[in-house]
């Protein structure tokens, strides 16, 4: 029955996520960590779903002739050697200040998508 739950709280998500253009990690930690992982292990769960989007995406792109590779590997490369660091200090961190600042980020995501939609109105 949890797998069932995550695969629909999984499509909601993404759905949502779609729909306000945010990334999905914003709407995905909070459904881990209501599913009953902790903080870290929801954060990095979310970190190893973004894989196959990214395979998919060069994919598709490459395929239009949008991928820049030189560039690509870069970014890659640092993305990499920074999320084997971030996943060092998250360890370092309590896991309720972990929670805390994971919050912040949620309150500057609906702040800033905010702002957008009201930008867009006038």
């Amino acid at each position: 029955m949890t797998y069932v739950l995550a695969v629909v709280l999984g499509l909601v998500a993404g759905i949502l996520s779609g729909l306000f253009g945010v990334g999905g990690g914003i709407l995905f930690v909070p459904t881990l960590t209501w599913l009953g992982l902790t903080q870290l292990h929801a954060e990095a769960t979310s970190l190893l779903a973004i894989i196959p989007t990214v395979v998919v995406g060069v994919w598709r792109q490459e395929r239009y002739g949008n991928v820049r590779w030189r560039s690509a590997a870069v970014i890659g490369v640092a993305a990499a050697g920074a999320a084997v660091g971030g996943a060092q200090l998250a360890q370092s961190v309590p896991e309720a200040l972990l929670r805390r600042l994971f919050a912040v980020v949620l309150i500057v995501t609906a702040a800033q998508i905010a702002w957008r939609a009201r930008g867009k109105r006038q």
